[in-house]
């Protein structure tokens, strides 16, 4: 019996539902992907020359021009880059402060024609006499600003405090000049340095390890960019828990991290340093330079700050944070120019785990939550067993597996689960083989009830023609289902379980009152690319081999809610991703749509840049008009569900995730 799946609007060819989306036309158009948010930084690893910062005035901009040239729009190098972070007393010079302020306006020179933001490590000289440990933003030749290090590290191996005054509270203006140039800035604690998108804050090293860092309130303020210009040396396991540190402080501000450490060029007397280069993203690590590379090294990649934007938005307890008040704004020109590809990993299925080493702690995670859910439901309802379609389809075998386990979280047999098969006028004889098969294989008690009759008796008493295959053909084989399920389950005393995945959820793709209805949903969470994972990974893992073959055999069958009759073969005419398209394509647009609150046009941008071997550009633009349309009109289905676990960071649960009118109109998006 395959899973009822047809929607109460839904039209049953091709032809039909193609005629009630909106016609596009689309032609060649050159992305610039700045537009959508995306801004390519590098983190910088240079050569370093020991108390010579013209040498390194000049590594530093010829990196600088490097990196713009691959159109970076943020450059960050490492803690006092520009003379060496083991300098150690020299710091206290006058020739070394005064070459370095040179060097400083050589930088800027240097760079005046990028529009990048270049961010330098320096000692800098105040005219309180104080010394401080700063971070330099130049943008376009202007000193834009610095910022002081406020926590300097003074145990173990390290001894700022011998040199340099620590940076808290500090408002102190530096003025440089040289051929009668000169360059006025504020040294400046606590700065947020705006450049439009790109709202920029800093912290140095040792702040990153403060246990109230400066990023915290830089955060809180609107930078969504951190940059850490660092000296951290290496020590055995250092690097993963710097890693670490790196990647959940951009998760719990929900920003872009760029973290720059000195290299292997600095002195090796008592240390030695790696190199080590960071790029996180709100909780994922997004690149990493090589260490140890003594010829210099970095990383760079693309962030998404308006998908941080969203993130923030969306965050009521990020909404609800006081604006620290001694922030101050520093003004910067917008970063300018274009970003015609794009350096960054976008996930073709971004629902499926793509680690090899998390496939399998994913995967066992996934059906704990499900089942744990359905096996308290049980318990909840005082309820001896699960009563479920079954198909031979995907979302009804997960279903079975689900509920197998959580009756095994019960200590309770397989056989309380039961399974009923409900053939009808377009079942197969492939799929009622399978359903057959993986029921007597999960070892679950297996009931046959056929439809045709009962279904054959309302056509007589609504009056309508069994040879006219219209929605309401469809939707009598659905409910019949639905209800045989539900009564069932009240003679037995039991729960029915449903089975409809969150990719037909988002598409509407059920029947109203039907396969749309069940006592709890146990895939209401899991899209239909995930359940393909699950499945392929219990059949791989857990079943034993003659189950693992039927569930092989699933995987390869075509997706249909069979609610058509089979054609002279007895092969399945109706698979659903030639009506409603494929479900990988939705799936994407789903996850950018819901999680990361993108545009249709920047959706469409990321798939024909994912997808570009598999489907033309009108492909796409005609399921993500098929998407919309549909996400949209099908609300209300959405608005009754049943309850379901939260399985992933994506819901629509109307009493969770998703909140929205039924009678939204899409064409604005379209």
């Amino acid at each position: 019996m395959p899973t009822p799946r047809a929607a109460a609007t839904k039209l049953t060819s091709t032809k039909r539902v193609l005629a009630s989306v909106p016609k596009v036309r689309t032609k060649p158009v050159t992305v610039n992907w700045a537009d959508f948010g995306f801004l390519r930084v590098a983190a910088v690893a240079p050569v370093v020359h020991l108390a010579r910062p013209e040498r390194n005035a000049e590594e530093l901009a010829g990196w600088a021009r490097k990196a713009a040239d691959d159109h970076a729009g943020l450059v960050v190098f490492p803690e006092l880059s520009l003379t060496g972070y083991t300098c150690e007393d020299l710091f206290l010079t006058d020739d070394l402060a005064e070459r370095t302020e040179q060097a400083l306006l050589q930088v800027a020179l240097a760079t005046a024609s990028l529009s990048a933001v270049i961010v330098v490590g320096a000692p800098l000289r105040a005219r309180t006499g104080r010394r401080y440990n700063a971070a330099v933003v130049l943008q376009e030749g202007r000193i834009v600003g610095a910022v002081p290090k406020q926590h300097l590290p003074n145990y173990g191996e390290f001894y700022e405090r011998r040199w340099f005054t620590p940076g808290i509270d500090v408002y102190e203006t530096i003025e440089l000049s040289n051929a009668g140039a000169t360059q006025v800035f504020d040294l400046t604690s606590g700065a947020v340095f705006d450049f439009g998108r790109l709202q920029l804050g800093i912290e140095i090293c040792e702040d990153l390890w403060a246990p109230e860092p400066p990023s915290g309130p830089l955060a809180l303020a609107g930078a969504n960019v951190i940059v850490n210009p660092s000296a951290s040396n290496e020590l055995v396991a250092k690097a993963e828990y710097r890693r670490n540190l790196v990647v959940n402080q951009s998760a719990r501000l929900q920003v872009a991290y760029i973290y720059a450490g000195a290299g292997p060029t600095e002195s090796t007397k008592d240390l030695v340093f790696g190199g080590h280069t960071l790029i996180a993203e709100n909780g994922s690590l997004l690149a990493e330079g090589e260490r140890f590379v003594l010829d210099g090294s970095w990383c760079q990649v693309d962030v998404d700050l308006d998908r941080l934007a969203n993130e923030r938005a969306r965050n009521i307890t990020w909404g609800t944070a006081p604006v620290p008040k001694r922030t101050i704004d520093v003004m910067g020109e917008p970063i300018s120019g274009t970003l015609p590809s794009l350096n960054r990993e976008i996930a073709r299925n971004p629902f499926v785990p793509d680690a090899p080493a998390t496939r399998d702690e994913r995967a066992r995670e996934i059906l704990a939550i499900q089942s744990t859910g359905l096996a308290r439901r049980l318990i909840a309802a005082n309820s001896p067993r699960c009563v479920i379609g079954v198909s031979g389809g995907l979302d009804s075998t997960l279903a079975l597996i689900v509920a197998v386990e959580a009756v095994k979280r019960l200590r309770r047999s397989p056989e309380t689960i039961l399974g009923i098969t409900m053939p009808g006028f377009g079942t197969s004889s492939r799929t009622r083989s399978a359903a057959d098969a993986v029921m007597i294989g999960l070892g679950v008690e297996a009931r046959t009830i056929r439809i045709d009759k009962a279904v054959t008796q309302h056509f007589a008493d609504i009056g309508h023609d069994p040879g006219d295959h219209s929605v309401a053909y469809e939707n009598a084989q659905a409910r019949e289902r639905t209800q045989i399920l539900f009564d069932v389950a009240n003679k037995v005393g039991g729960i029915v379980v449903g089975t409809g995945d969150l990719s037909e959820l988002a598409l509407g793709w059920c029947t109203f009152n039907a396969d749309h209805m069940a006592n709890y949903g146990v895939n209401a969470g899991v899209p239909k690319t995930l359940i393909r994972h699950l499945v392929r990974w219990y059949a791989d893992n857990v079943a034993e081999l003659t189950t693992a073959t039927v569930l092989r055999d699933i995987l390869d069958t075509p997706v249909s809610p069979e609610l058509l009759p089979p054609d002279q073969f007895g092969n399945i005419v109706q698979e659903t991703e030639d009506v409603i398209g494929p479900y990988e394509l939705h799936d994407f647009f789903l996850w950018h749509f819901l999680r990361n609150g993108s545009t249709p046009k920047k959706i469409r941008a990321l798939a024909n840049q994912v997808f570009v071997d598999s489907y033309d550009s009108a492909t796409i633009e005609k399921w993500l008009v098929m998407f919309l349309t549909r996400f949209h009109r099908q609300q209300f289905k959405r608005t009754t569900l049943p309850p379901s676990p939260k399985v992933g960071s994506v819901s629509v649960s109307p009493r969770g995730d998703l909140r929205m009118p039924d009678e939204v109109d899409p064409t604005g998006l379209l």
